[in-house]
C-alpha cells in the first residue's frame, strides 16, 4: 500500500509512448512538431523536431529541424537537443548546433515532468527573447556542413 505523497512514477517506455502519440497527433498551432526519427529504434532513443520560426522576428518563416536524443536516462535525464538548420542563438553552439544546457534553462533545471514538446516550446519562445529575436541568421537555402560531437560531418540547410 502506498504512502500518502508518494507518487507513481511512469517507466521510460510508456513515457516515450505517450510523447509520441501526442507528437503524432499535432502541437498547437502547427508551428512545432516532433516525432520519432527512426521507426526501427525500439528504444526509442532517436527523434527529430521541426520549429518554424515565429513572427515579428529574424526567425519569421523559417523551418528549423532538430535532432534530439533520449538516452537511456530519460526522463530523469533532458535529452540532447542538436539544431540540424543553421541557427544563430544565444544558447547554439554555432559549430555543432547543440543546445547548451548551461545556456539554456529548460535543461539546465531539468524535471521529469518537462517533454519534448516543452524543449520545442520554450526554444520557439527563446526566439522571440530580446538577446535573440533580432540576431542575424545564416542565409537561407545554403548548405552548411556541421561537425557533430563524434568528429562527423553532417549536411544541413534551411529549407
Amino acid at each position: 500500500m502506498e504512502s500518502e505523497g508518494s507518487r507513481v512514477v511512469v517507466p521510460r517506455n510508456f513515457r516515450l509512448l505517450e510523447e509520441l502519440e501526442r507528437g503524432e497527433k499535432g502541437i498547437g498551432d502547427g508551428t512545432v512538431s516532433y516525432g520519432m526519427d527512426d521507426a526501427d529504434d525500439v528504444y526509442m532513443q532517436s527523434w527529430t523536431g521541426t520549429i518554424i520560426g515565429p513572427p515579428n522576428t529574424v526567425h519569421e518563416g523559417r523551418i528549423y529541424q532538430l535532432k534530439l536524443f533520449c538516452g537511456n536516462e530519460y526522463p530523469d535525464e533532458p535529452p540532447a537537443v542538436r539544431f540540424q538548420t543553421r541557427i544563430n542563438m544565444t544558447c547554439v553552439n554555432q559549430e555543432t548546433g547543440l543546445v547548451e544546457a548551461r545556456l539554456f534553462p529548460m535543461l539546465a533545471y531539468w524535471r521529469r515532468e518537462y517533454t519534448m514538446e516543452d524543449i520545442l516550446m520554450q526554444l520557439k519562445k527563446e526566439m522571440f527573447s530580446p538577446q535573440n529575436r533580432k540576431l542575424a541568421q545564416p542565409p537561407e537555402g545554403n548548405e552548411e556542413a556541421r561537425v557533430d560531437q563524434k568528429g562527423l560531418i553532417v549536411n544541413c540547410c534551411i529549407l
